[in-house]
């Protein structure tokens, strides 16, 4: 017998004392009754069998489980489904942010107490997830993953289909000029099982230099009195001294996360409703072009909040790219 966890959609379903002849297919089925989530329509990530997802006839026992390890399970319900493709236009997104001015910005992240914050994650993070050397001379890319790279609330059958469209074009294009870091909000376990799901760390095409997770985080404090948890570039600068603000960008599409090193953070308009915008959405590919039109910048000179005003400047255009190729 074993007992597992499915996580699904901000929460955790125990599944207990599960005999281990019980296949694949009857897993599911017990997701479903927990769930709601039709078989068909579930993703396991996380579990496989030599390699691959496992077949529906697949036991238990072969998959080789720890007790009470949590499984993530993505999927959607069909009555959500049939409300979302039936939403009306137009309606709000909600964003977890706050906008703080560039001057606030800067003196938060000059705070004493912060920088002894960002000092201390220097000495304790462990960079556990290093794939591949930081390459001479190149910048540093640092990427988001919910709403950057990946919806992660919409509805869709694979993960693939929530992935930001152009996602392996451009990291195939910046992978030139620039190495390539991910981190996420998140834990370890869930950003290698997304970016495995999206076949990002085993593109021939370019590699990710790293993971980082949420261990390598800050909570800071704002002038309003907002405590929040960011991102602090310094952990990567002072791990890696041949990078630095003059080298280093960050995409998000939460501007707090930014706030120990505002001049270096490039707020991306955040991919949601991917169902809808997966067609349209050009961001990753007009950002492309702007990363390899500057990348033999300092970028403590640019201003990233106007990325797309430079590249009109610049004569950067993207008629091109709203063709709907997908």
């Amino acid at each position: 017998m074993i007992s597992v966890k499915i996580k699904w959609s901000g929460s955790e379903y125990p599944l207990e004392q599960i005999p281990l002849s019980t296949t694949v297919k009857e897993l599911k089925d017990l997701i479903k009754e927990h769930t709601g989530v039709l078989p068909v329509r579930q993703k396991l990530c996380g579990i496989s069998l030599k390699g691959k997802p496992p077949p529906d006839d697949c036991v238990l026992s072969d998959l080789k489980l720890k007790n009470n390890q949590k499984i993530m399970m993505m999927g959607t319900r069909e009555e959500v489904i049939t409300e979302a493709t039936t939403a009306p236009e137009n309606m709000p997104d909600v964003v977890d942010d706050f906008e703080v001015p560039e001057e606030v910005m800067l003196r938060i992240s000059e705070r004493p107490e912060n920088l002894d914050k960002v000092a201390n994650r220097v000495l304790k993070y462990e960079f556990k997830k290093k794939f591949h050397d930081f390459r001479e001379g190149k910048k540093l890319l640092v990427l988001d993953i919910d709403y950057t790279l990946f919806d992660h609330k919409s509805c869709a059958e694979r993960g693939e289909e929530l992935m930001r469209p152009g996602l392996h074009e451009f990291l195939s294009v910046v992978y030139s000029e620039y190495d390539i870091v991910i981190w996420s909000a998140t834990g370890m376990k869930w950003i290698e099982a997304k970016m495995a799901e999206l076949g990002v760390l085993k593109n021939p095409s370019y590699k990710v230099a790293m993971l980082v997770d949420d261990g390598a985080m800050i909570t800071v404090q704002d002038e309003e009195g907002h405590v929040v948890r960011c991102k602090p570039l310094g952990v990567l600068w002072g791990k890696f001294p041949q990078f630095s603000a003059k080298n280093s960008v960050i995409f998000d599409d939460v501007r707090h996360n930014f706030l120990m090193a505002p001049k270096s953070g490039l707020k991306i308009k955040a991919y949601r409703k991917a169902h809808k915008n997966r067609g349209t959405d050009r961001e990753l590919l007009k950002l492309a072009r702007y990363l390899m039109s500057v990348a033999d910048k300092d970028f403590t000179s640019l201003n990233h909040d106007r990325w797309e005003r430079y590249c009109e400047k610049h004569g950067i255009t993207f008629e091109d790219l709203l063709v709907n190729d997908s």
